[in-house]
């Protein structure tokens, strides 16, 4: 190997090296795709709630004026909302799962400086927009809600991109982009939360694991 070829392979490594560190790249591809199953999976199960409760549903979708019918005490302890619960839960478990084995792998970390900040960076914009939900909902303005998910969902992953792999970004602006749609459909929300919260992440997912784990 030459001087300038010898040169170049050390930037290279060099390059690699400050990336592994100012980046979090245990996140697995395969955490992503479960995920998407766990949002499909509860969009059939709220489809299938709704379809049984049509009269209820419909009620949830009066305007504030009539919101004196609708108790916020009821949405959270409504079957909907307990999937949802679940599904995050559910969600949640399979991401720190895969990350746990992908992180063995490449042996970053799961808990360093730079998931920190990472899980920081996303959890700013949801759970901002988790408590402004919360006070629709309790106010009884629920149109507003698959959107918003959506929206401070990728605002908290386009937030958390520069920690992490840099095609999550795309994520992100996906998310936005299609909680901004949803605002033109009001009332379609759940085929919004299965493209955004269920097809998206499983075609990430694919795409990350094909292009970072399958080897």
């Amino acid at each position: 190997m030459n001087d300038p070829e010898k040169l170049s392979s050390e930037l290279h490594d060099i390059k690699e090296m400050m990336e592994r560190s100012s980046r979090f790249i245990s996140l697995s591809g395969l955490s992503g795709i479960c995920a998407g199953i766990c949002a499909l999976i509860a969009t059939w199960l709220s489809a299938g709630v709704i379809e049984k409760n049509k009269d209820a549903v419909r009620n949830l979708k009066v305007s504030l004026a009539d919101a004196d019918s609708i108790m916020f005490g009821d949405f959270v302890n409504s079957r909907l909302f307990q999937i949802a619960v679940i599904t995050f839960v559910a969600a949640l478990a399979f991401a720190f799962i895969f990350t746990y084995r992908r992180s063995k792998k490449t042996g970053v970390p799961i808990w360093g400086v730079t998931a920190k900040r990472m899980i920081i960076s996303i959890a700013v914009p949801v759970l901002a927009g988790g408590i402004f939900l919360l006070t629709l909902i309790k106010n009884g303005v629920f149109g507003f809600v698959a959107p918003g998910c959506l929206i401070f969902y990728g605002l908290g992953v386009l937030n958390a991109s520069k920690y992490t792999l840099p095609e999550t970004v795309y994520l992100g602006y996906c998310e936005i982009l299609l909680g901004l749609i949803n605002l033109m459909f009001l009332g379609q929300g759940l085929y919004f939360w299965a493209a955004g919260f269920g097809l998206l992440h499983i075609f990430y997912g694919s795409y990350m694991w094909w292009k970072y784990e399958r080897n």
